[in-house]
């Protein structure tokens, strides 16, 4: 059924023409900036914006001299059926108008704007009704669109705030999902948090913990990077730091899965060596990805505070401060958990501790980011940044280093992995 023409009914009917002769579409890929009032500038400049979605040839040409009288200047898109509408919106990225009619060969009524929206979800939508269309209008807007118009009821005025109006609207759309994304995020962040980043369990105040995190993405979830430290009842001190392979929920929930075992396994008193094995066998058995894998780094501070002995499984080295001074240690190193389940060997290594003496732990996005185009901060990088600062208390110490690296890598799209910093000794100096 053809509806009544838009504009003027009086008006004669035209004559049909081919499709694409109220406008040229502008080539796709041409992004259409939106000034500070939030109407784009497409609507101004003559950029691609507005599609037509109408079957009567007599309908389009009145609504394009009703564009062409108002204080609009873009280019009209005449699509004669929704298939067409459809292949043509498809991976634009300019902002678009779309004017949409309900009664098309190949759609009708709200099915109509229910494939608008979902082939474009970008697109604001301004729906073309009949006379007797009002309720269809609301109906129209409350599944998707942002407006309607009733035809042979608007001129070329009400048109041009129609239009302005629906890509305002869809703009404030597009916002406010954005921002209750952004808090869900926010929301799922700070339970994956509680899980990833406890508060270290310590019995007395005569050892000193100092932890900080830093994703490295803005607005992503925490990754796999987690952290714990246990003071068992005889005084050991017992650290762990990690890193879950890859980004995202569940690496973040995997990275939770393994701190809450290693924490479960000190408290019972396994052994330093059967703690990592326990690791890789969960890891194992919870990864929903066969290539996923975590590298661990082990420490246990004896009560006689003087040694710490380290255990890693494919993890970075390790800073060692006393006084003012930094050295990099790299106790032996065994495979990667989950690599080659069963087959791992990993070795406890005695390091001398100094009598005020500090380890510091880290995951690798600490000296992983870009520095420059084809360069990164590297394990030297972070050395020598470590001894520019190594007379700070711990805390201090630590800031600026995770602070140091933020700024440095920040040109060239800032630090690619989150962070986890460990600063550990026992109190009485640095």
């Amino acid at each position: 059924m053809v509806e009544s023409p838009v504009g003027l009914s009086s008006r004669p009917v035209p004559e049909r023409r081919p499709l694409g002769a109220l406008g040229s579409p502008a080539p796709a890929g041409d992004t259409a900036p939106v000034r500070d009032g939030g109407v784009p500038d497409s609507l101004r400049s003559g950029d691609a914006a507005l599609v037509l979605v109408e079957d009567d040839a007599g309908d389009a040409l009145l609504v394009e001299e009703l564009l062409a009288d108002s204080d609009l200047d873009s280019p009209l898109t005449w699509c004669k059926t929704l298939a067409e509408a459809e292949r043509f919106l498809s991976g634009r990225t300019t902002p678009v108008c779309v004017l949409l009619d309900l009664h098309l060969p190949d759609a009708q009524g709200l099915d109509a704007v229910t494939r608008i929206v979902r082939s474009a979800p970008e697109a604001a939508v301004v729906v073309l009704t009949g006379m007797a269309g009002g309720d269809t209008g609301l109906s129209a807007v409350a599944t998707g669109a942002q407006d309607y118009l009733v035809k042979g009821r608007f001129d070329p005025e009400t048109l041009s705030r129609a239009l302005r109006y629906a890509l305002q609207r869809k703009q404030v759309e597009q916002a406010a999902a954005a921002l209750r994304a952004n808090e869900r995020i926010a929301q799922e962040n700070a339970r994956l948090e509680r899980g990833l980043l406890p508060v270290p369990l310590l019995r007395g105040e005569d050892f000193e913990a100092v932890a900080r995190y830093e994703p490295g993405r803005v607005h992503g979830l925490l990754s796999g990077d987690f952290y714990d430290v246990v003071q068992t009842v005889d005084g050991t001190v017992h650290a762990v730091i990690g890193d879950v392979s890859g980004h995202g929920a569940a690496e973040a929930a995997l990275g939770v899965c393994l701190r809450v075992a290693w924490r479960t396994a000190v408290l019972c008193g396994t052994p330093q060596l059967e703690q990592v094995r326990l690791l890789e066998e969960i890891l194992v058995a919870e990864r929903a990805d066969p290539h996923v894998f975590a590298t661990v780094t082990s420490v246990v501070f004896p009560p006689d505070r003087r040694e710490v002995r380290v255990l890693r499984a494919g993890h970075p080295g390790l800073l060692v401060r006393h006084g003012g001074a930094v050295a990099w240690e790299e106790p032996p190193v065994g495979m990667a958990l989950g690599l080659l389940p069963g087959t791992g060997h990993w070795t406890e290594t005695a390091l001398p501790l100094p009598l005020g003496g500090h380890v510091v732990l880290f995951t690798d996005g600490l000296f992983e980011g870009r520095t420059g185009p084809a360069t990164r901060l590297g394990e030297s990088g972070l050395l020598g940044l470590a001894r520019k600062h190594g007379a700070l208390p711990p805390d201090a110490f630590v800031d600026a280093l995770v602070d140091e690296a933020e700024e440095g890598a920040a040109p060239y799209g800032g630090l690619a992995d989150d962070v986890a910093v460990l600063h550990l000794g026992w109190g009485g100096g640095r």
